[in-house]
């Protein structure tokens, strides 16, 4: 398969699906959309249930061998991978930008997270251990021996969104190959290029390595592919990026194979009444709006302390226009089209439902794209305030003091992450303690991730961990050794 890049490049790879040790020719194809213009960036392939079963009996068949890779083996093949992406960074991007239709901006900040994620699994390699343990606490242990060890949990399923494809996908690749699974990944049906071509060259990693090439599989297709994959039971984990709905589903007809779930959220940033409001509206702008607002940490609720909420919106709406709407490629967008039409329809929706409950439109930004938006006073009850929009939206609501504001804050389901300014140190130590989400950050944005911290939330918005430290630990068991050294 070739694909053709606007700056005049050309990235190729094996026609057909990654399953087994070949590539194979896939049932069918569907085009990929750069969403900004319509246009077809390359007909990807589509896979079927009969090729997911293949994928998995693959899978289960080098499941032992994967598991016995030494690690300096694990270890190369991932620094081999990071030396091979960094190499094609510039046509990651384009890609990216492309399948996307993610402003430029974001999808450099995409490829070099990737990059740290690589480098950072391969370089967790070499602290997967145990340690001993004391059995003789009890005298029933007096002259044992005991210590753990870590094993891995066996094949994985990583299914991931389209809103950052390649990062999502490096943070479910490179931990299940440090801890020795192999991985099936399964990416969504309008961004699977960049995955695809990520597959192709860590697979040839691994045949360099001698390892086999079914340690990372890639599938495409509809949901019926994905509870092919899922439901097995033969299977160690399903790591899960997307929808609430879709992962509580996933987890229900998996169940009792571990699932690790990434649902997203509707992020919440607390502008205390000693703020800095400068600060906090540079947030607001910067936080609310990346990825054109398709990031399940971006700033969705602004929840201010009264006094200071006039203030605030003034500061606000000197900022908005200069968010840049308008062509992705152009390294001064911030803002373009949502994924797809649909999308767009669902997001302008929500915010007339809003308007139409009572809410009012401080701001909103001209043109054909649906560039940045500020609502205010959202009534509970409505989309716009409770669910995750995932658009270029930000609501702003006050309340009467910072107690009000952390309570706000809870009144969800969801609970990824959750962002609070203020100059006091009692506010910050209380919002940390109090606060029901999975990061709580103090004096930036909420959408702040470095990939080596552990990543997740609470309620609605997952289980599990990711970071490659805390991903590889979600990815092994303990395995407990007692040695009684002279029976």
């Amino acid at each position: 398969m070739k694909i053709q890049l606007d700056g005049g490049g050309t990235i190729t790879m094996p026609a057909g699906l990654p399953i087994g040790e070949t590539w194979v020719e896939s049932p069918a194809t569907a085009p990929v959309i750069f969403p900004y213009d319509g246009s077809t960036v390359a007909d990807a392939p589509v896979g079927d249930v009969e090729l997911a079963r293949a994928a998995l009996e693959n899978a289960l068949s080098v499941r032992e061998t994967v598991g016995r890779l030494p690690s300096y083996v694990r270890r190369n093949v991932l620094q081999s991978l990071h030396s091979a992406v960094l190499a094609e960074r510039d046509a990651f991007v384009e890609l990216l930008v492309l399948e996307t239709g993610k402003p430029l901006v974001d999808c450099r900040v995409e490829i070099d997270r990737t990059l740290l994620t690589l480098e950072t699994s391969a370089e967790e390699v070499a602290r997967l251990h145990g340690e001993t343990v004391p059995l003789d606490l009890l005298p029933s242990g007096e002259g044992l021996q005991g210590f753990w060890v870590r094993k891995p949990i066996g094949v994985v399923i990583g299914i991931t969104g389209f809103n950052y494809p390649l990062l999502l996908a490096a943070h479910k690749i490179a931990p299940a190959l440090a801890a020795g699974c192999p991985i099936i990944v399964k990416p969504a049906p309008q961004t699977p290029l960049a995955t695809l071509w990520l597959t192709h060259l860590m697979r040839s990693a691994l045949a360099d390595a001698g390892a086999p090439e079914s340690t990372l599989q890639l599938i495409t297709g509809g949901a019926d592919v994905g509870a092919t994959l899922t439901t097995d039971d033969r299977i160690g984990a399903v790591s899960f990026t997307g929808s609430a709905a879709v992962g509580h589903r996933i987890a229900r007809d998996a169940a009792p194979t571990k699932v690790l779930l990434e649902l997203g959220s509707n992020s919440a940033l607390v502008v205390a009444a000693d703020a800095d409001l400068d600060a906090a509206a540079d947030a607001i702008v910067r936080g609310g709006y990346y990825a054109s607002g398709q990031a399940c940490i971006s700033v969705q609720r602004v929840i201010a302390v009264e006094s200071v909420r006039e203030a605030l919106l003034e500061k606000l709406g000197a900022r908005m226009p200069g968010v840049v709407v308008g062509d992705p490629r152009d390294p001064a967008t911030r803002v373009s089209a949502l994924i797809n039409p649909a999308s767009t329809d669902r997001v302008r929706q929500w915010v007339g439902d809003a308007v139409h409950a009572g809410a009012s439109i401080a701001y909103e930004a001209p043109g054909d794209v649906l560039g940045p938006i500020v609502l205010t006073d959202v009534p509970d009850g409505l989309s716009a305030w409770d669910e995750e929009i995932f658009g270029p939206v930000i609501a702003v609501r006050s309340v009467p003091d910072i107690e009000s504001a952390l309570r706000a804050v809870n009144e969800t389901r969801y609970g990824l992450h959750a962002s609070v300014f203020t100059a006091s140190l009692d506010t910050a130590f209380a919002a940390i303690d109090r606060l029901d989400v999975g990061g709580v950050v103090i004096n930036e944005v909420p959408g702040f991730r470095s990939d080596v911290m552990p990543y997740g939330g609470v309620k609605d918005s997952g289980t599990g961990r990711e970071g490659p430290r805390f991903a590889i630990e979600e990815l092994t068991t303990t395995r407990m050794a007692i040695i009684r050294p002279r029976p």
